[in-house]
């Protein structure tokens, strides 16, 4: 089976190859530059591995959270790409990519948090299944950290993702144990889609490309004047 993933949710950008059990992918923080980088690191990728578009058998989309413009435009190459290929495609989540890498290092439980700006988190929670993949426990959020209920949660958990380098001593507080581990600046990879896309493939659960859809979370990418004030204000005070 030869899949490609791509992701570009996130300020990372990369992209993964599954070539009949190998695994290798290009990484790299891109800020904003997705748009310029991802097709010549899709195209590089392909070239080291020594194959064409044509040759693969899926593809695997990174459908967010994260910022909008960052998943439209990985979406829309996947579904593309799909499309002219007449491919079966694979989404997965940005919270449940940050899941998989904490999992392949150890933890058993992960609470991925992605800051999702506007005083808001992107926050899931995730188990180690037999397999070794991260399972979801319960529907991704967004949510202010100020809101967040960890209470139910029992056992040791580790914090990945940027929500938790900016809101790590609060989310620790709403924990009923402290984190067992906090990587705030990690990121999604294409690679850990592509390891949780498999299942999928070989189930006969890849969908159409038709069928692919961004996973936003929310409706709306800034706060109105109302709120921007009150954010300052809220800031004032805090300082």
């Amino acid at each position: 089976m030869r899949l490609l993933a791509i992701d570009t949710a996130t300020e990372a950008c990369s992209a993964a190859l599954w070539l009949d059990g190998v695994l290798v992918e290009r990484f790299e923080v891109a800020g904003r530059t997705h748009t310029e980088k991802l097709l010549p690191l899709v195209q590089a990728l392909l070239a080291e591995a020594g194959i064409v578009p044509g040759q693969l058998d899926g593809l695997v989309a990174g459908i967010g959270p994260g910022s909008f413009a960052g998943v439209r435009i990985g979406v829309g190459i996947v579904k593309g790409l799909a499309l002219s290929l007449d491919r079966p495609v694979v989404g997965i989540t940005s919270l449940a990519m940050l899941a998989q890498a904490a999992i392949r290092n150890g933890a058993d439980r992960v609470l991925p948090c992605i800051d999702a700006r506007m005083s808001e988190i992107y926050l899931g929670a995730f188990e180690r299944d037999e397999q070794g993949l991260a399972r979801s426990l319960q529907a991704d959020q967004v949510v202010p950290p100020l809101q967040v209920d960890l209470s139910a949660l029992s056992g040791d958990w580790a914090g990945v993702g940027t929500g938790w380098s900016r809101y790590g001593a609060i989310l620790s507080q709403r924990l009923p144990n402290a984190p067992l581990s906090i990587d705030g600046a990690a990121l999604p990879h294409a690679s850990d889609a592509l390891l949780l896309a498999l299942p999928h493939f070989r189930s006969g659960q890849a969908i159409s490309a038709d069928d692919l859809v961004p996973a936003y979370l929310r409706d709306r990418v800034a706060l109105t004047l109302v709120e921007q004030q009150a954010a300052r204000a809220a800031k004032a005070a805090g300082n």
